[in-house]
């Protein structure tokens, strides 16, 4: 198979320009060395910095794998003790995302990880090149999860970031579950794709049946970007990155009224108490707006190589067009 050699490829030593998005729990060790054993770099998905998920979840992808691999976080839920501790295991990489990076910039740099920093706006993009990111993620609204409630598109924001941070790699991030989406970020100037929703369905990911059921299941018009579930669940999720998700009963209920019910204790009470009779699912649904692409259950590293494949062909077929 034709490799696709890119500034990022090379920055880490991988086979593929293809990265696993550190989703907050379900990238846990097993995933992450899975694409990382296929020729991807895999990442642990940390979130808030949980102390025996990350001990846990590092030890596995330490022992199942060679190949680099990274870790994640949501920069406004951590603090710089969260970033040392994972820092001490010799992650190649550590990610930040949705929040002020600078104050872990440091600790990252003399560790001798590669800084990695996901931005959703145009300011968050000029931040991170002044801060020094060895790689910027250009993530687009239609991304599942949590965005930026006033982004852009990932068609016309990559190219914009990748003009901007140049000669900084970029990765193109939200809608992009196939290798058709990975050639048209390449074709867009990215140096690979980030990919998450596509990777929640893979035999390794710590997500429950059901939500993989849902994600092969499901379709990208009924995905919604929204700030109900945060509220509804007591979450301290920042009210600028409402979350892309399927459809769910409370969204139906509190659209539109967020502030109505974010002041009523008796409706998010009512939420815990749906979940702890199973009448509604423990987590939302994340998912992007691609997940009609998403018919399978595959094993995490034979996905990243049809995903190379599938981008080489269809690269190959825009060429002879």
């Amino acid at each position: 198979m034709k490799v696709l050699s890119t500034q990022f490829t090379k920055l880490f030593g991988v086979r593929h320009p293809i990265v696993l998005a550190p989703m907050g729990g379900s990238a846990g060790g097993a995933l992450a060395a899975a694409v990382s054993r296929g020729g991807g770099l895999g990442m642990l998905g940390a979130g808030n910095g949980d102390r025996e998920w990350l001990d846990r979840e590092v030890q596995i992808v330490a022992s199942s794998t060679d190949q680099p691999w990274g870790v994640g976080f949501l920069t406004w839920a951590i603090d710089v003790g969260a970033v040392e501790r994972a820092l001490g295991y010799g992650p190649r990489a550590v990610m930040l995302s949705f929040g002020d990076p600078s104050p872990f910039v440091e600790p990252i740099r003399q560790a001798g990880a590669a800084l990695i920093i996901q931005v959703t706006d145009v300011e968050e993009a000029w931040r991170a090149v002044d801060l020094g990111a060895d790689v910027v993620v250009a993530q687009g609204t239609e991304a599942g999860g949590h965005g930026a409630r006033r982004g852009r598109s990932t068609l016309p924001f990559v190219p914009i970031v990748v003009d901007l941070a140049a000669p900084v790699p970029v990765l193109a991030a939200g809608g992009i579950a196939d290798g058709r989406g990975l050639a048209a970020a390449l074709a867009l100037g990215a140096a690979g794709a980030l990919i998450g929703t596509r990777f929640q369905a893979t035999v390794e990911a710590l997500v429950d049946p059901a939500i993989t059921k849902a994600i092969v299941e499901g379709r990208g018009q009924d995905t919604e970007r929204s700030s109900v579930l945060d509220i509804a669940r007591g979450s301290r999720w920042p009210s600028k990155y409402p979350a892309r998700t399927l459809g769910h009963p409370y969204l139906d209920r509190w659209r539109g009224r967020e502030a109505e019910l974010a002041g009523d204790s008796q409706a998010r009470q009512a939420y815990q108490n749906d979940v702890a009779r199973g009448a509604i699912p423990p987590l939302p649904v994340w998912a992007g707006e691609a997940i009609d692409l998403i018919t399978d259950l595959p094993s995490a590293a034979d996905l990243v190589t049809t995903l190379a494949t599938q981008a080489v062909d269809a690269l190959a077929k825009a060429g002879r067009r």
